[in-house]
């Protein structure tokens, strides 16, 4: 028999997808207000694996990645996609949203995001949300899975995970992280 324990520290992290600075900004404030402060934020890197996004936000696309420095407790990652969703129709206009927000975390041996689609490979989490480990460490590197979104098997993807994953690591070691 199993002994029940608690899941290993994680980092909440969220994906933007953008085609204008001007709201991802905004955005960037309001989460830093909301979640704290970011260990770090990658560099916004152009985003072209797709034309599904096009009509809706504008192009040329960019994604930015933030990596929040507070502990993340996994089973709010339900209520935080719903708060992004909340926060992404803020920005709607014509019925059009100007942002994605995608949330998600990190752990030492995965990486989980949140989506309010249902799908094979696809757990529920509740509220209406689903959870996808989207890249898993192992031979000491993030892999990703045969349904890896493309953006995030890219190795500059990976990297910023591995990064982050080395910082949480830190934390661990140090008890930086509350």
């Amino acid at each position: 028999m199993g002994t029940p324990h608690p899941p290993e520290l994680s980092l909440l992290f969220i994906s933007l997808l953008f085609s204008r600075y001007e709201i991802v900004n905004a955005v960037f404030n309001l989460l830093l207000r909301r979640f704290g402060d970011t260990i770090f934020d990658s560099e916004a890197c152009l985003w072209n694996h797709t034309h599904y996004y096009d009509e809706e936000l504008g192009t040329p696309l960019f994604r930015k990645l933030l990596f929040f420095s507070r502990q993340f407790d996994p089973l709010c990652l339900p209520d935080i996609k719903l708060e992004t969703n909340d926060l992404e129709a803020a920005y709607v206009i014509g019925g059009k949203r100007r942002i994605n927000i995608d949330p998600g975390y990190l752990m030492r041996s995965r990486v989980v995001l949140a989506s309010a689609k249902d799908y094979s490979h696809r757990i529920y989490l509740g509220k209406g949300i689903y959870g996808e480990v989207a890249l898993y460490y192992q031979g000491n590197h993030f892999n990703p899975l045969p349904y890896t979104y493309f953006d995030y098997r890219e190795p500059r993807t990976i990297e910023l995970f591995e990064k982050a994953r080395k910082e949480l690591r830190r934390g661990e070691r140090n008890q930086l992280i509350r």
